[in-house]
């Protein structure tokens, strides 16, 4: 089953929209990386000021290797941080379900 990785950004409310902005332009390379199944990032309504950027995968050897080569040459742009912290979850799928055909 596919594993997901789930990284927590906090975000002052100052940098929301930048950090909205750098995912909206973001390279597109995480979308032909091998074993990549999805992607979201994910807006606090209420609250709380942290983002969750979901990233589904094939297995967890597809994300390390996404790790190691795509995601540091991504994220190699500089600049000032948007999030003044992370913190990623690792989930196996064990259940899922879609809707029905109807």
């Amino acid at each position: 089953m596919s594993v997901v990785k789930i990284n927590v950004l906090t975000v002052p409310a100052e940098q929301r929209e930048t950090l909205e902005q750098r995912f909206g332009s973001r390279a597109g390379l995480v979308e032909s990386a091998d074993g990549f199944e999805w992607f979201e990032l994910l807006r606090p309504l209420e609250g709380t000021d942290q983002y969750l950027v979901y990233t589904r995968w094939r297995d967890e050897e597809s994300f390390q290797s996404w790790m190691e080569g795509p995601m540091k040459e991504a994220h190699q742009g500089g600049g000032r941080p948007a999030a003044g912290g992370s913190t990623v979850w690792s989930f196996e799928v064990v259940q899922q379900a879609g809707p029905k055909d109807g």
